[in-house]
């Protein structure tokens, strides 16, 4: 007996063209193992796309810069993170910026504090790897924004130093010729970014956003990646949907989000990045599906 197949054929809903034009440029984040299961990029991304590579403790240099170099060849822009506390000293950072440029054609760098609360060596912030020179004639850097504030650089709450620190970021991009913009953690809700992205223009921050949402999946997926990364009160929105039991199967989708933001949009946000906590092709797919044809 034949197999019936019940995959529906559901009509596409209409492109909304503002959610179209907030995801134009957008950006995707992967790990050297997750990179791995991919069969093609060019069959999910356009050619171009930003593809930030994750650089978690633990993962070998050789595994980072073979994802930078895969990534190059199938017309990708690969941006590798570089973890300010996991680095041994100024010679290592020089090291892999010289072959991520030399073997995979890098000139653009995410760097951050990285997630250790010690540091392994010479370096405890980004600010302290700009300003060693290494990624002078990079075309672009980004730096790491916490809309919902960060516990291991403000442990009392608040903002104060992440905010300080943005500004060392900020002048140092005034001084320069450097094109600089803010990667952010992902969130759940709009309200928050907006008061975030509205504080950063009143402390004299103009770097443009790049908002962090996180891509389709299960919703204890998102919960527990949310808490390890210290994700704050848009938690909430989450917690919301859990106590509903009908939806604890169904994928949640960054839509409500996006929808919120793409109507009334900071001026400062200029792209959104993904974090494809559901996988990466499911990620893609969705992205594929709001922009249209």
């Amino acid at each position: 007996m034949a197999l019936v197949n019940f995959r529906r054929d559901v009509a596409r809903a209409p492109v909304d063209a503002r959610m179209a034009a907030l995801l134009e440029g957008c950006s995707m984040e992967v790990m050297p193992r997750t990179a791995a299961k991919i069969e093609s990029f060019r069959a999910l991304m356009p050619k171009g796309t930003r593809v930030y590579i994750a650089h978690i403790e633990g993962t070998p240099f050789e595994d980072m810069l073979a994802t930078a170099k895969r990534l190059r060849a199938e017309g990708m822009e690969p941006m590798p993170h570089f973890p300010a506390r996991i680095l041994r000293d100024a010679a290592q950072l020089n090291d892999w910026v010289t072959r991520y440029k030399g073997e995979a054609g890098v000139t653009q760098a995410l760097l951050l504090g990285g997630g250790v609360s010690k540091p392994h060596g010479d370096f405890h912030c980004a600010m302290q790897m700009i300003e060693t020179g290494a990624f002078d004639g990079f075309a672009r850097l980004h730096v790491a924004g916490h809309p919902e504030g960060n516990r291991d650089i403000d442990p009392q709450g608040g903002e104060a130093e992440v905010m300080a620190a943005l500004r060392l970021k900020q002048d140092f991009a005034n001084r320069t010729d450097a094109d600089m913009a803010i990667a952010t953690q992902f969130a759940f809700e709009a309200g928050p970014i907006r008061d975030w992205a509205a504080r950063l223009e009143a402390n004299g921050i103009d770097m443009p956003i790049h908002l962090g949402v996180a891509g389709p999946a299960k919703l204890q997926t998102l919960i527990k990646f949310s808490i390890a990364c210290g994700v704050g009160p848009s938690l909430k929105v989450l917690q919301k949907r859990a106590r509903d039991v009908t939806k604890l199967l169904l994928p949640f989708e960054p839509t409500e989000i996006l929808s919120d933001l793409a109507a009334n949009r900071p001026a400062n946000i200029e792209a959104v990045h993904f974090f494809p906590l559901g996988g990466i092709t499911a990620s893609a797919t969705w992205i594929n599906e709001q922009k249209g044809p």
